[in-house]
């Protein structure tokens, strides 16, 4: 009780503190001696740059802002020939999931953890598990089977290796599939007679008896049970993961499919000054239904603070997976049907249905699609709504795009619909998407950035996280050279410049949110969200992913580092 006494009393000093600190108007501030690159087309590079309380004041020559700062007293900030941008926008991720590392054991495998095998696996687990009273949950999240030594998901008999008095739960690092231990299997109700639910499917041993491994829809309960936190824990999450993003120069977040009890927390964390980043919030489907019939009250939320913003559907899961939705079949297919090709979370006819309800009643509309078979479907939804509905500026949205081909990109042109690339993937697992999953022609066209940007297409770049690292500068990396981990290049046709990606994940990611007239680019009267890095990545395109971010600045404030 006296660390709870403490811990509260903490607490109520930070909020303190925090409101206080934004209620007062930051002090001028300039910033020269460096690159400024402003993502504004008409104005692409200045001199320097000023602000005044949460806003830019004026970007401009060298000489102009020295004079104004001069003027008004303003602190000067040497860039010592760094660059500052726009502060990079989340374009599609799940914060505060990258806070979640804690709570849950991290079970990634290298380059982002140190999980090789099984072995490794029931280790970290186990110490995981050390001191947790007999018959609660023990979770882990990160696990890729595709980069374990033995090349496949763990099963119930594996989990059982690191307890059998504990329900265990681990998610995999697409966050599309689960694997729970016999204890798992027994709280979650899941037995040889468990039907298969829609979207999803329990995969089962030659007896039949589940093998522990629950794929899409299956899994949805697993992150029900491992990510029920209380609210200290809630909220050292989320401090976790802003203290990520803002090392990394991201000024506002995403967190996509967003449940109620997420969305009203948002809010509440933003009003008592407890969100140190900007948010956009992606309601799931239960959520927006919530906020349409007024259930869900959002009116509380300063949309500069959280912006509650396009209802978030799923048409398909993870190519990574095998659970993504292809027209043609998996190059090296995960069991004995060579026509395998993944399948629909959803029915198309359900899709249209839901996309249309959403659609009619003026909401933004995002949908994650992987394969190209469920980007198929979703483009069918968007144009059925539209079609039913029309609305100037709806930007749907598709999220991932993994696979879009070229006929659907111009549907996509046609619609007026933004493709958020998880560019990413080329890095992490291209070399398996060439040799296992894709085959080399198709994945050589995955995230088809390039193609894209030919048919004016405006796109955004995201890194999905916590399924990655939270790390915008290697993502507009991997977009401009599309290396794999081996050094391959994959599909060198769909490389994009560098300023173009700088777009993605500023500006044209701002414009994703019906954010541009606010932020996204360096323009007098917006939001001062600024990033200072330690170079300009227009200079060594190969080595962007090597480029520092030095501080971040949000709303004129530096916010990291502290």
């Amino acid at each position: 009780m006296r660390k709870l006494g403490v811990a509260v009393a903490f607490l109520v000093a930070a909020i303190a503190v925090a409101v206080w600190l934004r209620g007062r108007p930051p002090a001028p501030v300039v910033y020269l001696g460096g690159s400024v690159l402003t993502m504004d087309a008409a104005h692409p590079r200045a001199g320097g740059l000023a602000t005044e309380g949460e806003r830019i004041a004026l970007v401009g020559s060298e000489s102009e802002v020295r004079a104004w700062g001069e003027a008004h007293g303003a602190t000067l900030v040497d860039l010592r020939g760094g660059a500052l941008l726009p502060g990079f926008i989340d374009a599609h991720g799940h914060f505060p999931g990258a806070g979640l590392y804690g709570p849950v054991a991290d079970l990634n495998a290298p380059p982002i953890g140190a999980v090789r095998n099984l072995d490794d696996l029931v280790r970290v687990l186990g110490a995981h598990a050390e001191g947790v009273p007999s018959g609660e949950w023990i979770g882990g999240m990160g696990y890729d089977d595709t980069l374990l030594e033995e090349r496949r998901h763990p099963t119930r008999a594996d989990l059982d290796r690191v307890s059998t008095r504990h329900p265990i739960g681990i998610v995999h690092v697409s966050g599309h599939l689960a694997v729970v231990n016999s204890r798992g299997l027994e709280a979650l109700g899941i037995d040889a007679d468990t039907p298969d639910p829609e979207g999803g499917r329990i995969r089962r041993g030659p007896d039949g008896a589940p093998d522990g491994v629950l794929e899409e829809s299956a899994a949805v309960p697993i992150a029900a049970r491992l990510f029920d936190l209380s609210p200290l824990e809630a909220l050292d999450v989320v401090s976790r993961a802003s203290e990520l993003y803002l090392s990394a120069g991201v000024t506002t977040a995403q967190s996509g499919a967003t449940p109620a009890a997420l969305v009203s927390g948002f809010i509440w964390l933003s009003r008592l000054g407890l969100l140190p980043l900007r948010v956009v919030v992606l309601p799931d489907a239960d959520a927006a239904a919530e906020i349409l019939d007024g259930t869900l009250d959002v009116a509380a939320a300063d949309p500069a603070w959280v912006n509650v913003g396009a209802v978030k559907l799923i048409a398909d899961g993870s190519i990574q997976g095998y659970t993504g939705y292809l027209s043609r079949p998996y190059h090296v297919p995960p069991g004995d049907d060579p026509e395998y090709r993944g399948y629909p979370a959803m029915p198309r006819e359900k899709l249209v249905a839901e996309v249309t309800r959403f659609h009619a009643a003026g909401m933004q509309v995002a949908v994650h699609g992987n394969g190209d078979a469920a980007i198929d479907d979703i483009l069918a939804a968007f144009e059925a709504a539209q079609r039913a509905h029309p609305r100037d500026d709806a930007r749907p949205i598709v999220i991932h795009a993994q696979m879009a081909r070229n006929d659907q990109l111009d549907r996509m042109r046609a619609l007026g619909a933004i493709p958020s690339f998880f560019s990413l993937h080329t890095y992490y697992w291209g070399d398996r998407h060439r040799e296992i999953f894709m085959g080399p022609e198709r994945a050589a066209r995955m995230s088809p950035a390039h193609g894209a940007a030919e048919r004016g297409l405006r796109f955004t770049l995201h890194a999905d996280a916590p399924v990655v690292p939270m790390e915008p500068l290697r993502l507009v990396w991997s977009a401009v050279n599309r290396r794999s981990r081996s050094g391959a290049v994959i599909g060198p046709d769909e490389r994009i410049d560098p300023m173009q990606a700088l777009r993605a994940v500023t500006l044209d990611a701002a414009y994703q949110h019906y954010e541009e007239s606010e932020k996204g680019s360096l323009e007098v009267g917006k939001l001062a969200d600024l990033v200072l890095l330690d170079r300009s990545p227009l200079d060594d395109p190969e080595h962007i992913d090597e480029v520092e971010v030095l501080a971040t600045v949000v709303g004129g404030r530096r916010v990291w580092p502290h």
